[in-house]
């Protein structure tokens, strides 16, 4: 399919100082836009000028949650070449989604070459510091004027791009998690595995738990006996156990995240074991009293790798690594952004060059 472009004509004036660029907030000058109808499919792929979309109040997106999204960055190394990381994961997953949110899947080649076409229009606007990111957004939202509850007929795609400095303001400092015990994300069966507005909406209610409680993000445990670790609100966990790197396994309730698919792959690659398996809170805070517990550390696309300083379960808060960085997920951090940075080799084959 062809991809037409419209440039804009009041084009935005880029971020002068990077370290105040923050995560989400600023937009660059175009977005890339395709239509779905139904008997007609995908069509009329353009990239346009950045600004608001036009819905009807009655769009079954906006009652009924139809919509899903995925969310990747593209990096400059010091040759000044940018690239991305793993896409064909992003939107192999965003196929996932679709099918669990009854949306018509898209070609995934086509959606990285759309990708790479907006990139390299917006090249200028991939920061230059270390650390900070071009944050690629796509999303697709059902648009029918209808009030009713079935699979639309409508649909809209977007890619839309941020420049972003780190996720966290902190850094690499650790974060203090609090285990939520009385409110559920997910259940087998359900939306837990796909990228979808609602299970985000549906952990807003925890995390304002945490928040009052001075911890920054929610630990969430299965949702029938709230005993199995699942997530994190933003990130997939994993645990240092007496050595073995050990993270939930996927049973259809947690997100397949890329960057978990990544860290996975590097310990195995650098000999360390690594572990996918149902593990209870209960048997991490057993782990904490023998002294075995040795780090703990979320993965994402957005923070990479975000050490666990402090994880409070009821009364009972634990204090991983004396709140410092463990060696794993230093190693960790370095060789992936290393990866996407450009400064080390990339002996995966992950990474894609914008032309």
């Amino acid at each position: 399919m062809e991809i037409r472009f419209e440039q804009t004509k009041t084009p935005k004036a880029k971020p002068t100082d990077e370290s105040k660029l923050g995560f989400g907030h600023i937009f660059t000058d175009h977005m890339f836009v395709m239509n779905y109808d139904a008997g007609q499919g995908w069509h009329d792929a353009r990239i346009v000028p950045y600004g608001e979309i036009s819905l009807s109040p009655a769009s079954m997106c906006l009652h009924y949650g139809q919509e899903i999204f995925e969310g990747l960055k593209a990096y400059r190394t010091a040759d000044g070449t940018v690239q991305l990381f793993r896409p064909d994961e992003n939107y192999k997953r965003m196929n996932n989604s679709a099918d669990r949110m009854v949306i018509p899947k898209i070609d995934e080649e086509f959606m990285i070459e759309a990708t790479k076409k907006l990139i390299s229009i917006e090249k200028d606007w991939v920061p230059h510091t270390d650390g900070a990111s071009l944050y690629i957004r796509p999303f697709i939202i059902a648009t029918d004027p209808y009030v009713g509850v079935k699979p639309a007929d409508h649909y809209l795609f977007f890619i839309i791009l941020s420049p972003s400095g780190p996720y966290y303001s902190t850094g690499l400092d650790p974060v203090k998690i609090y285990v939520e015990q009385k409110y559920v994300r997910a259940v087998r069966g359900g939306t837990g595995f796909a990228k979808t507005a609602a299970n985000y909406a549906i952990s807003l209610k925890g995390q304002d738990e945490a928040h009052n409680q001075d911890y920054e993000q929610v630990l969430w445990l299965d949702g029938v006996e709230q005993k199995y670790i699942e997530e994190v609100g933003s990130m997939n966990i994993f645990f240092v156990i007496d050595g073995e790197v050990i993270t939930p396994e996927l049973t259809g309730s947690v997100l397949p995240g890329i960057t978990r698919k990544s860290a996975l792959d590097v310990c195995k690659a650098k000999g360390i074991k690594a572990t996918e398996r149902r593990i209870t809170i209960q048997e991490v805070a057993e782990a904490y009293d023998a002294g075995k517990l040795d780090e703990v550390f979320g993965t994402g696309t957005a923070a990479v790798i975000s050490p666990v300083g402090h994880l409070k379960w009821g009364d009972k808060v634990m204090t991983i690594n004396d709140n410092k960085i463990g060696p794993i997920s230093q190693m960790l951090y370095d060789t992936m952004t290393g990866i996407q940075w450009g400064k080390i080799e990339d002996t995966f084959g992950w990474t894609v060059k914008i032309d």
